[in-house]
């Protein structure tokens, strides 16, 4: 078993209810199971989990992507462009 922190930042965070958490996961867990265990324990987030933005020990990490052991796992909402002037 592995142990990651995860960070919840804008509307996840208030979805989330908490700005942190710590999960145990699987040795060899990818960031696909991580937010599965997240939509398990955070329901709230379920809707907004296939469209986060998730980064790995500040490194941008797709759902397929493994997660190292002590891994800091941030999440962020997509963010969407306005219009330049």
């Amino acid at each position: 078993m592995i142990q990651v922190s995860v960070l919840f930042f804008a509307t996840l965070k208030d979805r989330a209810g908490l700005q942190a958490t710590s999960l145990e996961l699987p040795q060899g867990a990818t960031v696909r199971q991580l937010k599965a265990v997240l939509e398990g324990r955070f329901p709230a987030l379920a809707e907004a989990l296939p469209s986060v933005l998730v980064s790995v020990n500040r490194e941008f990490a797709f759902d397929d992507d493994p997660l190292p052991a002590a891994a800091e796992v941030a999440l962020f909402p997509p963010v969407s462009g306005g219009a330049c002037p």
